[in-house]
């Protein structure tokens, strides 16, 4: 396929680089108008976010279970590319990466030590499993069913209908010729602009806390210059590993991601509260269960401190992962190839769903039990540093805290890596082998548009990451909805179309 930049890509450019200089020129201006936009967004919009997500995750089930589940992502006698364990580490890797080590501690002390999900007394038992079960909420399987949609009509009309890998190419069933002409070409600079936004600001969570690890660990300052530096080592880290293609760089670091991971998760498990982590994760993930509908329509709209932590939590998580939605989509529609409907659903929402819950349970629970027995206040640490807190109380914390920030890294290269690979496919007409070039190109501006949000943020940049996240997610949130309509009115035809052959087969 062609691999020639095409107008998408420099109007893309052209975008990316004009919120760079006005962030850098203006940062005050930039961070007082996207911190309004935010404001409006989540006080005028938060029902929408919250039915359209619920919708994502209901069209995903009910594909999976559908008479559609048979219909493999490409030809009838196709295998996967990958090995099904290799799969479902590029899926954990690109989906969740540096986010889930950042909060894996952080957000269950906030909802259980500072401001509670449903308003009951902050320190208390029941915060401890409302804290618990809404961080299960924010990065299971919602989260999931938003990649999920995406990944599955870039997949089925990618594969089965031999489409360029472009968000635009997915909408022709519903937009006709128009998805090939300027709409088309629209959708796809949002597309991209809300891939660079959301993994600039994964990066900027990674930055601030390998930067607060270091900190911890050596004393080392925790300033924008600290984080110039890691994000600029980080960048040349990933774009030696994007120059080595998607087989060799991706997948080994996705090995290594899930190695480290499981190291630490195992150290944590067996050397910290044991059976109160398992406890509280099976307790949880029946909570988790049996609250869902709960929990998926709440907005508080009589109660402003409950809704003001709602838009703080919820919406914002919801927005990230719409944002993340075109790349890890992108990204998992590209490994996916071969599989089946269901298999690719029930693979995509499911495990890494409740890989993601376990690893909540071991360090939220961790966190928790530290708290409790008033080892050390986590609750007055900064939000970057509270895993390492935690992770100080037990046997060999500094090691731990070592491999930490090595899994952070290693998180840190996969994401960023593998955003520059699907950058570079959207912006060369759906190439599967984009230029090195393109994908430099993408890596310098993600680090770019990271630093820009974190310089004009200042004291608050993680508030300004967050605010940048929901302003690029809403737009992408309605082409999502195209999508989704897209996707169930070609599955029908197509299902049709097959009977109908079947049929005329039997006659013959």
């Amino acid at each position: 396929m062609n691999n020639k930049v095409t107008g998408v890509f420099w109007w893309s450019v052209f975008v990316t680089l004009a919120v760079v200089i006005w962030g850098a020129v203006a940062p005050d201006n930039f961070g007082s108008i996207i911190g309004n936009v935010r404001s409006f967004l989540t006080s005028n919009f938060g029902w929408y976010y919250l039915l359209i997500v619920s919708l994502f995750l209901i069209v995903c089930i009910a594909l999976g279970l559908s008479k559609y589940g048979k219909i493999k992502l490409g030809s009838p006698d196709s295998k996967p590319d990958y090995s099904t364990p290799t799969w479902f580490a590029m899926l954990f890797s690109a989906g969740m990466g540096t986010g889930l080590v950042f909060w894996g501690a952080a957000e269950p002390i906030s909802h259980f030590m500072t401001s509670t999900p449903e308003g009951v007394e902050t320190g208390t038992n029941t915060a401890a499993r409302d804290a618990l079960r809404y961080t299960f909420f924010h990065w299971g399987l919602h989260a999931w069913g938003i990649y999920g949609i995406v990944a599955l009509a870039l997949a089925y009309f990618k594969f089965r209908h031999g489409k360029p890998g472009l968000i635009s190419a997915t909408l022709s069933p519903v937009l006709g010729k128009k998805a090939e002409g300027p709409i088309g070409k629209i959708i796809d600079i949002i597309a991209i602009f809300a891939t660079v936004v959301g993994v600039a600001t994964t990066l900027g969570l990674g930055a601030i806390q390998i930067n607060g690890g270091l900190s911890f660990l050596t004393g080392i300052s925790k300033s924008f210059g600290t984080q110039v530096i890691i994000i600029v080592i980080v960048t040349i880290l990933f774009m030696i590993s994007a120059w080595s293609g998607l087989s060799k760089g991706i997948k080994i670091l996705s090995n290594a991601n899930l190695g480290l991971a499981t190291l630490l998760l195992l150290v944590v498990l067996f050397v910290g509260p044991t059976v109160y982590i398992l406890n509280m994760f099976v307790d949880t993930l029946g909570s988790y269960i049996q609250n869902l509908p709960h929990m998926s329509f709440r907005l508080s709209p009589l109660n402003e401190e409950n809704r003001g932590w709602i838009d703080s939590w919820t919406i914002y998580y919801w927005a990230w992962w719409i944002a993340w939605s075109p790349f890890v989509g992108l990204f998992i529609a590209r490994v996916s190839k071969g599989r089946s409907i269901r298999e690719f659903v029930f693979g995509v929402l499911f495990v890494p769903a409740i890989v993601s819950m376990l690893w909540f349970a071991v360090f939220g629970t961790s966190a928790i039990d530290v708290q409790q027995k008033g080892l050390v206040s986590l609750q007055n640490l900064p939000t970057e540093n509270v895993l390492f807190g935690t992770l100080q109380q037990f046997p060999m914390g500094t090691i731990a805290i070592i491999v930490g920030l090595c899994l952070i890294g290693t998180f840190f290269i996969t994401s960023a890596d593998s955003a520059t690979f699907v950058l570079g496919m959207q912006s060369t007409n759906g190439s599967l082998n984009p230029s090195s070039n393109v994908k430099l190109t993408w890596g310098f501006l993600q680090a770019a548009v990271a630093l820009v949000l974190l310089y004009s943020g200042g004291e608050t940049a993680l508030t300004n990451l967050q605010n940048m996240l929901i302003l690029a997610a809403f737009p992408f949130s309605i082409i999502m909805i195209l999508m989704t309509a897209s996707l169930i009115k070609a599955l029908g035809k197509d299902y049709k179309q097959v009977k109908q052959g079947n049929k005329t087969k039997k006659v013959s």
